[in-house]
């Protein structure tokens, strides 16, 4: 990662801190690290009664059994690998501010997994899984700039200020104080 990008997105994190703890507090899902736990690293005999409880955890919203059943799908480990199921179940932990989902759902757009490659929601989602706290991705987000045309990387960069701008939003709005106010 180039100097500049590491400063920003680290004058960003910083920027951000203190929005993380009254996100929590207030429930608010973008900045969440999820805490649910499933495991589908189990021994074969195991495995269906595994995958039904990480399934059930998925289906009442458990944003950590939803990312670990799309890691199941996505490494076709011990069951057929199928992109289609690992894409919807990280589509459903991202939305929820789950950072390795966001990361993993970032490099399936990127490197076209399951869905056409699209650079411009590659970029997006890797920025959001750095600011959830995926280090990583702020690596794959470079590699990303490096192949985008100037014109997307604008439409990526004005669609992830509009997330920001309405998630600032909602948090004034939340309890009546500005996003930037010092916490209580």
């Amino acid at each position: 990662m180039n100097r500049t990008g590491r400063a920003l997105s680290l004058g960003c994190l910083l920027l951000l801190q203190p929005l993380l703890a009254l996100a929590q507090a207030g429930g608010n899902s973008l900045l969440i690290p999820a805490m649910g736990r499933c495991t589908l690293n189990t021994q074969p005999q195991d495995l269906a009664q595994a995958l039904a409880a990480c399934q059930k955890a998925s289906d009442e919203g458990d944003a950590q059994a939803q990312y670990e059943l799309g890691e199941f799908y996505y490494e076709g480990k011990t069951a057929p690998r199928d992109l289609n199921q690992a894409l919807s179940y990280f589509e459903k932990a991202s939305l929820q501010g789950h950072a390795q989902a966001q990361f993993k759902l970032g490099s399936m757009f990127f490197h076209g997994e399951g869905v056409p490659a699209n650079n411009v929601q590659a970029y997006i989602l890797l920025k959001m899984a750095a600011v959830n706290g995926a280090e990583e991705a702020l690596d794959t987000a470079d590699e990303v700039t490096e192949k985008m045309p100037r014109e997307e990387l604008e439409v990526a960069t004005q669609v992830l200020g509009q997330i920001f701008r309405k998630y600032l939003m909602e948090l004034q709005s939340a309890d009546g104080r500005t996003p930037f106010a010092p916490l209580p």
